[in-house]
């Protein structure tokens, strides 16, 4: 069995890289906008392809099916809910950002408000991405594995911090070398060609996991089985004791996903390469359908799992991993493993790759060296990424016994995300709003988050009003400051945004129509499963 799931392992992992290669061998990587922005190339298959892979990691495969193992249907909000964002993005963001020509979000920050409030969200995002994100990708990333396949029995390393470091490393500097030599194109195609498998893959887990259920009755079988025994499993309406509960979805949980759906530069960079709006809305559109689909392989399975080892004691975050490795056949096994390689690599090279353009293009080339040359600014950039990935390597470990590291991360993310959406959202509405506005929102909303959740006796707030309303709270209160600085120290002239000409802004015909379906889709899911 060892033989046959190392031997599906390596072949898939390989035959991606080999692919990917092919494609990009004779890319440009050497120009800025060859290496962050593809050459502005990107066509719809590979935006959709690569947003999706990029939001996938296994902290979502395992947290959301062990969410949804815990509270059942109610926490597909995190997949559903995403829809509405995704139509926000093509319908009203994107075309603004194609517009300017930018590269990276903190750039629309400079053109709208200055220098300033650009330097300040870059380093923010910075901070973000080095400390939180990069490192919890990859640890989560080195245990879900551990979870699916027997690393200590493929590997005859008995030692599981040292298994922990070996897996970290490994993963780490594959995700590197995708990220630092290729640029975005190849980590747009090699996203694409794992979503493909990441989406065969998950449905193959829905399959045999019904399978499970009904005895090898069959899938239809299964599912009428899950309705009988677990009704309170498949109800979209969530309590006010679980997760999700129904009212959030208007306040806290609306709000984390607009941001992180239209203004988060680690998943919006590659829409900024599309080749034009037309192809930038298609693929984000498209983005939206397939996250329609995604309660089936990201939530279902969680509830599966309940159904199965419910009375068998098995931890929340622990089910997906045994569900896995209980139903797959062993040549499955191997290729499935390849599979949520590709996801965590996704999730950190381009994470990575967002991280050195904010740096080259906003910190080398914005501060420090304002006259860089182009091969200049690249090399930079490489370096400096490899500086990150080393970092986050060597931290993803050390996360080792955290309680609760999903819980951690959607914290942390907050203090950061509520803040940077609403001076986007400010900048992007109004005309006369200046840039000191823009300055107290991203420090004070970083401030007033962090004090909520960390410093006595502002976090009761949290507990009193749940984490979600409080975000919203704060999100709207940042707006109202903004709006009344506004009023009384307004700029001195009107902000009118200017064409670039970086791309053809025509859009595409089907996109309101395409928009307004998927918006009724979401409504008519909720409804459908209503308990």
């Amino acid at each position: 069995m060892h033989a046959l799931t190392l031997a599906s392992f390596v072949f898939f992992t390989g035959l991606v890289a080999f692919i990917t290669w092919r494609i990009t061998r004779r890319d440009d990587h050497q120009s800025t906008q060859g290496y962050f922005l593809a050459g502005r190339t990107l066509t719809f298959p590979l935006i959709a392809g690569s947003l999706l892979m990029t939001n996938l990691s296994t902290e979502q495969m395992v947290g959301l099916n062990g969410a949804a193992f815990s509270d059942g249907l109610s926490v597909m909000a995190w997949e559903v809910v995403a829809v509405i964002a995704l139509v926000a993005l093509a319908l009203f963001f994107l075309p603004r950002f194609l517009k300017s020509g930018i590269a990276t979000l903190p750039q629309l920050l400079s053109i709208r408000f200055d220098a300033g409030t650009q330097l300040i969200t870059n380093v923010i995002f910075l901070i973000a991405y080095a400390v939180i994100l990069l490192p919890i990708i990859l640890y989560s990333g080195a245990i879900g594995l551990q979870g699916m396949l027997d690393l200590s029995g493929l590997t005859g390393i008995e030692s599981s911090n040292a298994l922990l470091w070996l897996t970290v490393w490994v993963v780490g500097l594959i995700g590197s070398v995708y990220a630092l030599f290729g640029g975005l194109r190849t980590v747009a195609v090699s996203d694409t060609l794992n979503g493909i498998g990441l989406l065969v893959g998950g449905f193959v887990i829905v399959y045999f996991g019904l399978q499970a259920v009904s005895d090898d009755g069959g899938v239809f079988a299964g599912w009428e089985i899950l309705k009988e025994t677990n009704p309170d499993k498949l109800n979209s309406i969530g309590g006010s004791d679980q997760q999700v509960p129904f009212f959030t979805l208007f306040t806290g949980v609306f709000l984390i996903n607009l941001f992180y759906w239209t203004t988060n530069q680690q998943i919006i960079q590659r829409t900024f390469a599309a080749k034009n709006l037309a192809e930038g809305q298609k693929g984000v559109l498209l983005t939206g359908f397939f996250k329609l689909l995604g309660p089936l392989y990201l939530v279902l399975p969680g509830i599966i799992a309940y159904h199965l080892y419910a009375d068998q004691g098995v931890a929340a975050d622990e089910a997906y991993g045994h569900l896995v490795f209980d139903v797959l056949p062993p040549y499955l096994t191997g290729f499935f493993a390849a599979v949520m390689v590709g996801a965590i690599l996704s999730s950190f090279n381009s994470a990575l790759n967002s991280t050195t353009t904010i740096f080259s293009l906003g910190i080398y080339k914005g501060v420090f060296k304002k006259d860089a040359t182009e091969d200049q600014v690249v090399n930079c950039g490489k370096v400096f990424g490899w500086i990150m990935a080393f970092i986050s390597m060597t931290i993803a470990p050390l996360l080792a016994g955290q309680d609760s590291l999903f819980g951690y991360l959607q914290k942390m993310n907050a203090i950061y995300f509520i803040p940077i959406l609403a001076v986007v959202i400010v900048g992007l509405l109004t005309k006369r709003v200046p840039p000191l506005a823009a300055k107290i929102a991203l420090i004070g909303g970083c401030l007033l988050i962090f004090a909520g959740y960390f410093v006595p006796p502002f976090n009761k707030l949290p507990t009193i009003m749940s984490e979600f309303h409080f975000v919203a709270a704060v999100f709207a209160l940042l707006v109202a400051v903004m709006l009344i600085i506004g009023k009384l120290r307004p700029r001195d002239t009107d902000w009118v945004q200017e064409d670039s000409q970086a791309v053809d802004l025509t859009p595409w015909k089907g996109a309101v129509p395409s928009g307004i379906v998927l918006v009724i889709l979401v409504i008519a899911i909720y409804v459908a499963f209503a308990g």
